[in-house]
């Protein structure tokens, strides 16, 4: 799976590489950012928006470098995406999970589709709405084995979201909201494997993001993401709180401050997330 996540980001570049025509059409901040499983949205979530600033006649590639430092635990995160034509995205997602305190570390590899339904974030009097699937593969299954997981081997997640951004909503700020209904197996992402004794079935969790514009560069809000505990180890939703500066259509910079609770037994899971990301074309 390693080999096909550097095939698939070699591809999306050469694919862009050929495109004159730059993903900048959008109103700047409206595309999001790109989320810790490679796909448009916020940290956390996946949302309807795509990827980048792309029309219907444009390509856009951006990249993502993240990072959460938790007490016992670290996540980095690189991945690549490119959306086409406003209508269709798709990324790939490199992820190795820290163990700080045991040493050592957990690997994933995570190749995401997303295929815009309807609407327009902005522009349409409904939420854009857009459909996904996440396709995650470990490339060391022992940990989730050990833990009794059903599978330690690979797993996909689906989901549908809808996603809207109101001008001018709140004292003249604009605002932007996002819910998302994944269905899901995988526990901790699908790094400590999917399924378990608890389930091995694929459920329905509900994921949230709300934001307001403090300026035209700045952005502030919170985020919300619903997990199983299949391996019956207490795992707990997620949460996080944002400020992201976004100073042109080529960068975007965000800090939050993650609350993940229990990982693996070790609870209180809490720390700082700081993503970069940049529209390459």
């Amino acid at each position: 799976m390693k080999h096909y996540f550097f095939v698939l980001s070699a591809l999306v570049c050469l694919i862009a590489s050929n495109y004159a025509l730059a993903g900048d059409g959008k109103l700047l901040a409206t595309s999001g950012l790109v989320q810790i499983e490679g796909s448009g949205g916020g940290g956390i979530v996946p949302w309807a928006t795509l990827s980048g600033y792309d029309t219907q006649d444009e390509i856009s590639v951006s990249a993502v470098m993240t990072q959460v430092d938790l007490d016992d635990y670290r996540l980095n995160v690189m991945g690549v995406s490119a959306s086409f034509y406003d209508r269709v995205e798709i990324s790939a997602a490199h992820q190795r999970f820290d163990l700080k305190q045991l040493g050592g570390d957990i690997r994933q590899n995570v190749i995401g589709v997303k295929y815009r339904l309807y609407g327009d974030a902005v522009y349409s009097n409904f939420p854009q709405i857009s459909i996904g699937l996440q396709h995650k593969k470990l490339e060391d299954g022992a940990i989730a084995d050990l833990l009794g997981a059903d599978s330690s081997s690979s797993g996909t997640d689906y989901y549908i979201a809808a996603t809207k951004i109101h001008l001018g909503a709140i004292a003249g700020f604009n605002a932007v909201w996002n819910v998302t209904a994944r269905a899901t197996k995988a526990n901790q992402l699908g790094l400590l494997g999917f399924g378990g004794a608890q389930n091995s079935d694929h459920e329905i969790m509900l994921e949230a993001s709300a934001g307001v514009l403090l300026s035209r560069n700045v952005a502030v809000g919170m985020e919300y993401r619903q997990k199983p505990d299949n391996l019956g180890l207490g795992e707990e939703d997620w949460i996080d709180y944002f400020v992201s500066y976004i100073p042109n259509k080529h960068i975007a910079l965000t800090l939050a401050w993650a609350e993940l609770g229990s990982i693996a037994g070790a609870e209180d899971q809490n720390g700082l997330y700081l993503s970069i990301n940049g529209q390459l074309w």
